[in-house]
């Protein structure tokens, strides 16, 4: 009868790749402890637009928004709606649905 030697060593390519790998996260995780740069600095990074520019773009998104549920509004026989009534429209569902948190966290029905 042959005696069968089984091997419960760790796999040496698994050691290496594991060592490799933990090499460099630490590596990196120095490198960024101990930089005098910051990130925005390695990355040159720099907004493509001024706030202005945005604000701007934002205004015009909504104005777009608005004309574009006034032409499905008109389609529709329906009259347009402006900004001041969306927003008293937005107000009052933003009540409405307080209150339906305040009456769900008081437990009434």
């Amino acid at each position: 009868m042959a005696h069968r030697c089984e091997y419960y060593g760790i796999d040496p390519f698994t050691v290496i790749f594991g060592g490799t790998l933990l090499f460099f996260v630490v590596f990196v995780l120095l490198l960024g402890m101990f930089s005098k740069r910051s990130a925005i600095d390695i990355l040159d990074w720099k907004p493509t637009r001024s706030p202005e520019q945005e604000a701007q773009n934002d205004i015009d998104d909504i104005e777009q928004m608005i004309e574009a549920q006034n032409a499905i509004r008109r389609r529709r026989g329906l009259p347009d709606r402006d900004e001041a009534e969306i927003e008293e429209s937005v107000r009052r569902h933003r009540a409405e649905l307080a209150e339906q948190a305040r009456r769900y966290r008081s437990g009434e029905e």
